[in-house]
C-alpha cells in the first residue's frame, strides 16, 4: 500500500484487520449454515430428522423478513452497544477534574454572552470549561477534547512533534477501534487517511470544522436549556446584585 512505503501510517484498524482470528459473526454463521450446510439438511430431510433444524436455523432472524433489515437489526444493535461502551467509559472518567481555566470565575456579563453565539463560548476559556463539563454529563466530552487537540496542533511546529500528535490524535479520535471515536463521515476520514502519510498541522482541518458544527447545531441550544447554564446565570445575578 502506498500509505506503507511513504510514511508507514497504517489506520490501527486495519492492521487488527488483517490479523483477526476470533468467532464467526452470528450473521456470517447463519449464511454458512443456510449455504455450507445444505447438504447436511437434505441428507437428515431424507432421513425424517431434518424439519426442526430447518425451523430452528431461521428462529433468531424471524424479525428480519428481507436482507436490508438484518443489515439494519445488526447496525442497530452495534450502534446500541456503542453507546453504551461510550457510556461505561464516561462514567469512569466522571472522577476526573477538568483542570481550571483562566479566568476561573466569569464575569456575568461574560456568561451572557455565551448565549448570543456559540462562537463567543469557544472563544473563551472558562466558556469551553463550563461546555465540558456539560458536554460529560451528554456522553460526547469526546468531541471538545478532539477540537481542542486540534487546536494544540495548530501550534505546533517541530516536525517530530507534529508527526507524533496527530497519530495520536488519529488513535484517540479517529480510529474505529478508538472507545472515544468521534462521528465523522467517510469522506472527512478518506481526507484525513490520506492527509495522515505526511502529517501537518492542519491535517485535522475538516474533521474540526465538523466536529464544531455538531456540537454548534447539536449540543449548543441544549446547553443553554441545561441547569448547569441557567445555576450560573443565576448564580452570577445574585452575586452582582448582592454587592
Amino acid at each position: 500500500m502506498c500509505l506503507r512505503r511513504r510514511s508507514g501510517f497504517r489506520p490501527p484498524e486495519l492492521i487488527h484487520a488483517q490479523i483477526y482470528t476470533g468467532p464467526i459473526p452470528a450473521e456470517r454463521g447463519g449464511e454458512l449454515a443456510m449455504g455450507g450446510g445444505r447438504s447436511e439438511t437434505s441428507a437428515l430431510n431424507r432421513s425424517g430428522g431434518g424439519r426442526d433444524i430447518t425451523q430452528n436455523s431461521q428462529g433468531p432472524n424471524a424479525c428480519c423478513f428481507c436482507w436490508c433489515c438484518c443489515c439494519s437489526c445488526s447496525w442497530n444493535e452495534e450502534e446500541r452497544r456503542r453507546r453504551q461502551k461510550r457510556k461505561r467509559i464516561s462514567q469512569d472518567t466522571k472522577m476526573e477534574t477538568i483542570p481550571n481555566c483562566e479566568p476561573c470565575k466569569p464575569s456575568v456579563e461574560e456568561i451572557r454572552l455565551w448565549s448570543q453565539s456559540f462562537d463567543k463560548l469557544m472563544r473563551n476559556p472558562a466558556g469551553r470549561n463550563v461546555f465540558r463539563e456539560f458536554l460529560r454529563t451528554e456522553y460526547s466530552e469526546e468531541n471538545m477534547l478532539f477540537w481542542l487537540a486540534c487546536e494544540d496542533l495548530k501550534q505546533e511546529v517541530n516536525k517530530s512533534s507534529i508527526e507524533e500528535k496527530a497519530r495520536s490524535i488519529y488513535e484517540d479520535y479517529i480510529s474505529i477501534l478508538s472507545p472515544k471515536e468521534v462521528s465523522l463521515d467517510a469522506r472527512v476520514r478518506e481526507v484525513i487517511n490520506r492527509k495522515m502519510q505526511d502529517p501537518t498541522p492542519h491535517t485535522f482541518e475538516d474533521a474540526q470544522l465538523q466536529i464544531y458544527t455538531l456540537m454548534h447545531r447539536d449540543s449548543y441550544p441544549r446547553f443553554l436549556a441545561s441547569n448547569i447554564y441557567k445555576s450560573l446565570i443565576h448564580g452570577s445575578s445574585r452575586t452582582s446584585s448582592e454587592s
